[in-house]
């Protein structure tokens, strides 16, 4: 059947599977004798032609090297470039010198709720499965297998097939809707890794007293307490100090350690941040300059 001779519907889904199917592989990561690792599969999606290719970080957990099969038939060797615990985002290369279809990445800001989007996996490491579904909702949040929240998670009714993990979730325009995935993707290719702003404590999300946000102008009703401080941190060197509340970071509002976290991005590395804090029941105003965040440490 003609794909015109489909309803529009249809003619969506299996257009955007047409275009992104033959880039979306299996990822075959083999069983390590004297490793807990027994191995295991998932998906990912080739997003260049010389073979780099986009999976879950869990897929990949603890190894260097998988082996890779196309819808094509053709199976291949992959290395690890880099891999992001906190998104849960991996990027391999293939070693394979030929040229392999793509998928495009596109913008997730331009999604909106009750759109059309498509799930696709290759569990048997031959064809794709696809389930579709629509936006349920943007712009949510997950908390990671870190313990870090991952912001802009895309909601969807689509159902996940077993064996899909680090496969797509594909626009009806046929691109991949993930701009986490974009920038994760740079800072690997650039840095090797992905980085982010370290000031050195730990903190918790509290309720700011009532009375003392009224006393000193503040409409939110939470903030982030510093817990402990690093001894000779960023955040020792600049004077902030364990009990302080932190109510906003260069103006923008902390309501919480998450919100600390987030805003602790790659951008704000060495450059100097205001920290609003409540001290002795009063204003205070503390410059830091952040370091870079060392890989899956737990304080701010």
């Amino acid at each position: 059947m003609e794909l015109t001779e489909l309803d529009p519907y249809s003619q969506a889904v299996v257009g955007a599977v047409d275009a992104v199917g033959p880039a979306v592989v299996r990822v075959e990561v083999p069983p390590e004798p004297g490793r807990r690792r027994r191995g295991g599969s998932g998906s990912g999606v080739i997003i260049s032609p010389d073979g780099l290719v986009l999976t879950n970080s869990h897929v990949v957990e603890g190894v260097s090297s998988v082996r890779l099969a196309l819808s094509d038939g053709r199976r291949m060797e992959a290395r690890l470039v880099g891999d992001d615990a906190h998104t849960d985002l991996a990027l391999l290369r293939a070693t394979d010198d030929s040229t392999l279809p793509t998928a495009r990445l596109g913008d997730s800001k331009q999604l909106r709720r009750g759109q059309l989007v498509i799930a696709i996996g290759n569990p048997l490491g031959f064809e794709s499965t696809v389930t579709a579904g629509v936006v349920s909702a943007l712009g949510r949040t997950l908390r990671g297998r870190t313990g870090m929240l991952i912001d802009d998670v895309i909601q969807t009714d689509a159902a996940l097939n077993p064996g899909n993990s680090g496969g797509p979730l594909v626009s009806a325009h046929g691109e991949v809707a993930s701009n986490t995935a974009s920038y994760v993707l740079s800072e690997i290719v650039r840095h090797g890794r992905v980085r982010r702003a370290f000031i050195g404590v730990a903190a918790q999300t509290v309720p700011l007293p009532r009375r003392l946000g009224l006393a000193l102008g503040l409409e939110q009703s939470f903030a982030a307490a510093v817990t402990e401080v690093t001894p000779e941190g960023p955040a020792a060197r600049a004077g902030l100090k364990a009990g302080n509340l932190v109510v906003t970071l260069d103006g923008e509002r902390v309501t919480g350690s998450d919100d600390l976290v987030r805003l602790l991005s790659a951008g704000r590395i060495g450059a100097s941040v205001t920290l609003s804090v409540i001290a002795d029941a009063k204003f205070k105003e503390i410059v830091i300059v952040p370091a870079e965040r060392e890989a899956l440490r737990e304080a701010s």
